[in-house]
């Protein structure tokens, strides 16, 4: 019942408001709108003119000018490097570049690899490697592992080291050294 009494109440004061701000007089409007309407109309600005395209035919390059499309920081002489792509390789690199079966761990990134333990033999060290799908595998000096030719050196308890096979951005092919450590869990 409360509440019905303030909703009406309510309803009552919103309409007395509304009824207040509508008033039937207009005459501040209609002077506003005399006084605009009385002011002399200005003058529009002609259109700038429109001047015709001029195709451009680039001849520099006729003239021994630079290509626009080659780099302007590339040097000749990194061109030439990059003609011979065998330099920096010895005969072993390239053997293991271009005459072997690729193994299975070099399908994986070497910072995706891990090293989770070791075996020995009386003979032989073996390393024991969880790719990224968790399976183990067991390897061995001289087997491959990583993208970039990584060949094992050495199995130590700690640590299994690399030879890994690169490019360099001027094409030259380097050696470089890597390893993949214990991981303790």
């Amino acid at each position: 019942m409360m509440r019905n009494c303030k909703s009406s109440l309510l309803m009552v004061l919103a309409s007395l408001f509304l009824s207040a701000c509508v008033s039937k007089d207009m005459s501040d409007l209609d002077m506003w709108t005399q006084e605009v309407l009385a002011r002399p109309g200005g003058r529009i600005e002609p259109l700038p003119e429109i001047k015709p395209y001029e195709a451009y035919a680039y001849e520099s390059a006729k003239d021994n000018g630079r290509d626009p499309f080659e780099a302007f920081y590339q040097k000749r002489q990194q061109e030439e490097v990059l003609k011979d792509e065998n330099v920096g390789l010895t005969k072993e690199m390239e053997n293991e570049i271009k005459n072997r079966n690729r193994e299975e761990l070099e399908q994986f990134e070497l910072d995706g690899l891990r090293m989770v333990g070791t075996l020995e033999n009386s003979d032989e060290n073996w390393a024991i490697i969880s790719d990224p799908d968790n399976t183990v595998h067991r390897v061995r000096v001289g087997n491959y592992m990583g993208r970039n030719i990584g060949k094992i050196i050495n199995i130590f308890e700690d640590r299994i080291e690399l030879r890994e096979i690169v490019q360099d951005s001027n094409g030259r092919w380097d050696e470089r050294q890597a390893a993949i450590v214990l991981v303790e869990e």
